[in-house]
């Protein structure tokens, strides 16, 4: 054998790992080393508690807390249906193309407004993804991926995030409700995963989130505001405090930007005019402006949300007459009503191009089952 082969095998032998010993079958242990054997866990089953949130290594499209923090105007999108309770992702993508025309900057997909409690997580995922998909390049995408169940909101949260959603919108838990501990871990649960927009609507939950939880979650960088329905005055205590607040109700918004620091609002009106509600965000304080909004706004909350939208949108031509029950169109008087609002605004400034219309009840398609 050459010296030179000799060296190659030499070199070989050196890249071979440890003997690994094998169990040997062969023989039969005895009855008595089998009760007094000590059985040993996979080293896979022995870690407790190992969740960590879904991490991805890709970092070019990833949207920091302080991009979320600027936004001004969030359109809480309307969710459009076919005839047979599908999503009409055509008349959707032609909203957030309006949405996106008129300046706004960020959508919240699949809210309250958008009615991802009537979806399923598939259909949830589905469109938080497709909206990044097709617009996220030019209008930040908020997915809705809170739960009254944390496991759910983990879940949801993850995949949220893994479709490319630049942050997530989080309700304190509905209905069953916890304790302030508990929904501090709660958020806790979620907020290592991304940018976070905390949601509190007592009227919805029938639960508060108190400052005091605020400030204790403030302490994540993931934490980029808070969506508040309760007033000015909690809106004044935390941006005195350096938090960053939205406002969630469309008809304080003016003031709550403008007299007490709120950054801007998450809003269902700007669905209807959203160059309007621009000007109402960016444009200094405008107290004839608000006034000439607060009847649309009071018409658009006249029942519970999205019930009022839902019915414009349909009497304006831009989505299709369908609802997902529970939800039914406001009565004809109201309808009637609505049109005479567009007129005193002025139908320039509400999206789509059709003459709005009253509508009458059978043009109305109520789905239970889709």
């Amino acid at each position: 054998m050459s010296a030179a082969v000799y060296q190659q095998m030499a070199a070989l032998k050196s890249l071979k790992g440890p003997t690994i010993q094998l169990p040997s079958y062969n023989s039969t242990p005895s009855s008595h080393n089998r009760r007094n054997a000590i059985w040993r866990s996979p080293k896979a089953a022995i870690i407790p508690n190992f969740h960590l949130p879904m991490r991805s290594t890709e970092v070019r499209n990833r949207t920091f807390t302080d991009d979320i923090k600027s936004l001004r105007l969030i359109t809480a999108i309307k969710t459009p249906y076919l005839p047979d309770g599908r999503f009409d992702l055509e008349a959707y993508d032609a909203l957030v193309n309006l949405q996106i025309e008129h300046g706004v900057e960020g959508v919240i997909v699949g809210g309250t407004t958008g009615e991802g409690q009537l979806m399923s997580w598939d259909e949830h995922i589905m469109l938080i993804g497709h909206t990044v998909n097709c617009f996220g390049g030019s209008i930040k995408v908020i997915g809705n991926t809170g739960s009254n169940s944390t496991r759910e909101a983990i879940h949801a949260t993850e995949q949220g995030f893994a479709v490319g959603m630049h942050a997530a919108l989080h309700i304190n838990p509905y209905y069953g409700k916890t304790s302030l501990e508990g929904m501090v871990s709660h958020f806790n649960s979620v907020l290592p995963m991304g940018p976070t927009i905390v949601y509190n609507v007592p009227g919805r939950t029938g639960q508060d989130i108190p400052p005091r939880v605020i400030h204790t979650l403030a302490q994540s960088p993931n934490l980029a505001g808070v969506k508040e329905c309760v007033g000015h005055d909690r809106v004044d205590q935390y941006t005195k405090n350096g938090i960053v607040v939205w406002s969630g109700n469309d008809d304080e918004c003016h003031d709550s930007r403008w007299d007490y620091g709120a950054t801007g609002v998450i809003s269902v009106t700007s669905n209807l005019v959203p160059q309007l509600m621009r000007e109402l965000m960016f444009g200094g304080n405008n107290p004839s402006l608000n006034a000439k909004l607060l009847p649309l706004m009071e018409w658009l909350f006249v029942e519970p949300n999205p019930i009022g939208l839902n019915t414009a949108l349909s009497q304006l031509g831009v989505v299709r007459p369908v609802f997902r029950l529970p939800y039914v169109p406001l009565p004809l008087a109201k309808r009637v009503e609505f049109v005479n609002i567009v007129k005193e605004i002025g139908r320039e400034h509400f999206v789509g191009e059709k003459d709005v219309q009253v509508l009458e009840d059978d043009d109305f398609v109520l789905i239970g089952r889709y």
